[in-house]
């Protein structure tokens, strides 16, 4: 079976497996240096693993390979990825891989903007001790919306920070509140944390009316992506000073030079570097070999996209 992987520490994850070759083959990469030629191996790969942000040389040479049967994601997000796969052939994404990395982000995210360390961290540059008082994440009443795996491992990584927490989720389940009744959860949380997948109900959901019925001082998490949310809603909020807001991902991304987001004190950003750890590629690299033993063996894939998510 032949594997097409985009990185020789991809091949390194998959080398010893019985009856599996490894081609390392980067499109994107490739066309960057001006090659847009596909390898002769396209007439006969099976299983074809995207590099961790793929552009449009990878994924547009997905409709010309004939033998194609698997495209395995990196990432868990599959908005950008699903429209060029063609039918008959299976995605499965990296669900889980990369939440150690996007639950310790938004641990950090919270603590950065509730103890102000962006402004100690200016005052240090400057050479000044400008001691104040900060707020503190004990105490806080933490909503988790889009209650996952991500959502999950935020919560163990929480406990013993003495806050709070409720869920919120596409259904409801024990312990868990719908989507649809986010709007009576917003005025009790101290942070909202938005983690929820791109679908067609979740692009646009962190909109005016939602981010009006946060609480005053109340701050915004953003760890999921950026279209989610209405970003000239955010803006306004975020600019009136009402709300504050850690942002991992924007829309668009890069965000322009020109953003009022960039220069507003309550505004945390980073950009969009929460699952980029060494425990999201272990984890990763671990789940690649597992689904290539998988295909090999005739056994269910791990992660398979049957519905938008």
């Amino acid at each position: 079976m032949l594997a097409w992987v985009p990185t020789e520490q991809v091949a390194e994850a998959v080398a010893g497996l019985a009856g599996v070759q490894a081609e390392i083959v980067n499109l994107d990469q490739a066309a960057a240096d001006g090659d847009t030629t596909l390898p002769a191996s396209a007439a006969k790969v099976q299983f074809c693993v995207l590099p961790f942000f793929p552009q449009e040389p990878a994924l547009s040479a997905l409709a010309n390979l004939p033998e194609l049967q698997v495209v395995q994601t990196q990432i868990a997000g599959i908005d950008r990825i699903r429209p060029w796969v063609p039918a008959g052939v299976t995605l499965c994404n990296a669900r889980g891989a990369h939440d150690a990395g996007t639950a310790e982000w938004v641990v950090g995210a919270m603590l950065a903007s509730i103890r102000e360390f962006p402004f100690f961290a200016a005052e240090q540059r400057a050479a000044r001790w400008s001691q104040k008082f900060t707020g503190a994440l004990a105490g806080r009443r933490v909503l988790i919306v889009g209650y996952g795996s991500i959502g999950a491992a935020l919560e163990r990584r929480l406990d013993g920070f003495e806050v709070e927490i409720r869920r919120v989720a596409r259904r409801a389940r024990d312990g868990v509140s719908a989507i649809a009744d986010v709007a009576g959860l917003l005025p009790w949380a101290d942070v909202v944390v938005l983690l929820a997948p791109v679908t067609s109900e979740t692009i646009g959901m962190v909109d005016a009316a939602f981010l009006a019925a946060m609480k005053d001082g109340a701050l915004f998490v953003n760890g999921a992506r950026g279209v989610l949310v209405d970003q000239r809603a955010l803006e306004a909020e975020l600019t009136a000073g009402r709300l504050s807001a850690a942002l991992d991902v924007t829309d668009p991304e890069p965000l322009s030079a020109g953003s009022p987001l960039w220069a507003l004190p309550n505004v945390f950003i980073t950009p969009h570097i929460a699952g980029s750890t060494p425990a999201s590629v272990r984890s990763s690299l671990a789940l690649i070999r597992a689904q290539i033993e998988r295909f090999c063996a005739g056994e269910p894939l791990l992660n398979m996209i049957t519905g938008e998510y």
